[in-house]
């Protein structure tokens, strides 16, 4: 009985290694508590872009990996451009801004 316990013990034990490091981040892929942080940065730019009146939420695509946010799509003027940065960067949480947004010609 002893040592069915001690095999259980040390199975329970592996699996739950097994299952923190299956959370872990690497360079290129975001743990589990850092996926939930960047969802939540890339709502709250949405919002705030939203709420921004000279920028339409809808022209402007958000993503956001470990903290860095990117901004994509396009905008009509190059002010909305630089105000779509500003709007970003004044997120708790974001480390950076990637501003690929391009003015429609």
């Amino acid at each position: 009985m002893r040592r069915t316990f001690q095999y259980f013990s040390l199975f329970v034990t592996a699996l739950l290694y097994m299952s923190f490091l299956g959370c872990a981040s690497t360079t290129t892929q975001e743990g589990t508590g850092e996926y939930i942080d960047d969802s939540v940065i890339t709502a709250k730019v949405k919002a705030a872009i939203l709420n921004e009146p000279t920028l339409k939420v809808m022209e402007i695509n958000v993503e956001t990996f470990k903290g860095i946010v990117q901004l994509s799509g396009f905008v009509s003027t190059p002010a909305d451009v630089n105000k779509a940065t500003e709007v970003a960067r004044s997120i708790v949480g974001v480390r950076d801004v990637k501003n690929n947004i391009r003015v429609k010609t």
